[in-house]
């Protein structure tokens, strides 16, 4: 039952870890390439070289950023109902 009532929850957490990691890498990106944009996969005028660390990264932080928010969840879920969501 709180499987299914955490759901929901979930996903809203998800949407919000989405639009805070791509803040994040916005950030991080300017500091480290000193550019305002990083480079997309569909640049006609950048290089493997220049697309793939950017998106390395992106994922990197991506993933991070999921991970916490998901855990916090379900570690909060635990500590209001005693059971973990999963």
């Amino acid at each position: 039952m709180v499987k299914l009532l955490y759901k929901p929850f979930g996903i809203l957490f998800g949407l919000l870890g989405g639009i805070l990691a791509g803040a994040l890498f916005s950030k991080v990106w300017k500091v480290l390439a000193h550019e305002d944009d990083a480079p997309d996969a569909t640049d006609e005028e950048r290089e493997w070289k220049e697309i793939l660390p950017a998106v390395a990264l992106k994922g990197a932080i991506a993933g991070v950023v999921k991970a916490l928010i998901h855990r916090g969840g379900a570690t909060g879920v635990r500590g209001l109902t005693g059971t973990w969501p999963a």
